[in-house]
């Protein structure tokens, strides 16, 4: 078969969208648009009706090959639906995946060391002026009590952990400020911008506004991460190799269905319009 592409000339009443004669109702695609967030109402309407095209043709081929599946339920006790399941069971039973051997994963961890390092680890300190952003007189508020507890330290920088005692609002105070060990993803992106920008031994040389208010942050020292040895990520690169050919091999076994089906009211050129959502 032909694949027969048809592409609407108006998007504010888009053509009727069809698979080998079945056409996806309108009402459908707008449930799904939800699912597609992009730049623009058309771009999402045409991610959603895209997926839904997909959708409709594996669960076609199923059905042809009268492909029958149970469905599945995950660790947190979330079940299939029937048409989850099968588009699963056909997406296991035509998509033949090789896995990945050692030499490949120790290439691709030769090749990629510096994806496989530890984290970094910085010791943090820090006195906190503690106010919501939305409280139009004690977020100003806390910022000026910030501002003069840093132009104090800057004349006594010494003096940290005892303004921290007597002015933090963070549990944290009680320990001069003293807030550990502190690695990518522990505090709030504010803060972690200020504090990796710092050098060790230096302050924050503006308060620094987060969503708890004005801090003013001293980075006390710096450990960096380490090269991870082959044998501690062997088993991630692998599973990140098999789900990368995976994904090729089912985006090529979606493009041979699609060469063969008629296909009315949309363009599926193009590897993103081929992913299964």
């Amino acid at each position: 078969m032909t694949c027969v592409v048809r592409s609407p000339d108006k998007w504010t009443k888009p053509a009727a969208i069809a698979v080998n004669g079945v056409t996806i109702p309108r009402a459908l695609i707008s449930r799904e648009v939800q699912h597609h967030p992009a730049s623009s109402p058309v771009a999402a309407w045409t991610a959603a009706a895209r997926a839904l095209v997909i959708k409709e043709l594996l669960l076609q081929e199923a059905r042809r090959i009268d492909l029958v599946a149970e469905p599945m339920t995950d660790d947190a006790g979330r079940r299939e639906t029937e048409q989850e399941a099968s588009i699963r069971a056909l997406i296991e039973h035509e998509v033949r995946t090789p896995e990945p051997d050692e030499d490949s994963c120790r290439r691709y961890h030769m090749q990629n060391r510096q994806r496989f390092r530890s984290a970094d680890i910085y010791e943090a300190s820090h006195i906190l002026f503690a106010a919501r952003a939305d409280d139009p007189q004690a977020y100003p508020r806390a910022r000026n009590d910030a501002q003069i507890a840093l132009a104090a330290l800057q004349d006594s920088p010494d003096a940290f952990a005892d303004l921290a005692r007597l002015h933090s609002t963070c549990p944290s105070g009680a320990r001069g400020g003293n807030l550990g060990q502190i690695t990518a993803g522990d505090t709030t992106p504010e803060f972690e911008q200020a504090l990796f920008a710092l050098a060790p031994g230096a302050m924050s040389a503006q308060p620094v506004a987060t969503r708890y208010g004005h801090h003013i942050i001293r980075l006390d020292g710096k450990h960096p991460g380490r090269e991870l040895p082959y044998e501690l990520v062997a088993d991630r690169i692998a599973d990140y190799l098999r789900e990368s050919v995976r994904r090729r091999a089912t985006a090529q076994y979606i493009a041979c269905l699609v060469s063969q089906a008629e296909i009315e009211g949309i363009d599926l050129a193009g590897r993103e319009a081929l992913r299964v959502h």
